[in-house]
């Protein structure tokens, strides 16, 4: 398994707008076949920060995510949505193994 740890530095004033993508990109990452863990939106302390995470069964599985992502029509729409309204600043992507509770 790995898991993908999104940080997004967004415009403050265009949350909203973000929350949008957020609900547009959480049954598209399932539709891939991953299992998002959500989107986190500020709420104190910094007001331009937001994280996400989603994990997939493999890093093949995820890399196989993202080149069909770059096809998919609903996906497209969202990745235009974002450029056009321009509320993602910058983000970091990092990988990693979760652990849960049931592994021994």
């Amino acid at each position: 398994m790995v898991t993908c740890y999104l940080k997004y530095v967004l415009d403050p004033y265009q949350i909203g707008a973000f929350e949008h993508y957020a609900k547009l990109w959480i049954p598209l990452v399932e539709k891939f076949g991953g299992q998002h863990h959500g989107y986190f939106l500020p709420s104190e302390g910094a007001n331009n920060i937001a994280l996400a995470m989603f994990t997939f069964a493999s890093l093949a599985e995820y890399e196989r995510y993202r080149q069909d992502s770059m096809k998919d029509a609903d996906c497209i729409a969202a990745f235009k949505y974002a450029e056009d309204k321009k509320f993602i600043l910058s983000y970091e992507r990092s990988f990693f193994r979760p652990v849960f509770g049931d592994q021994v």
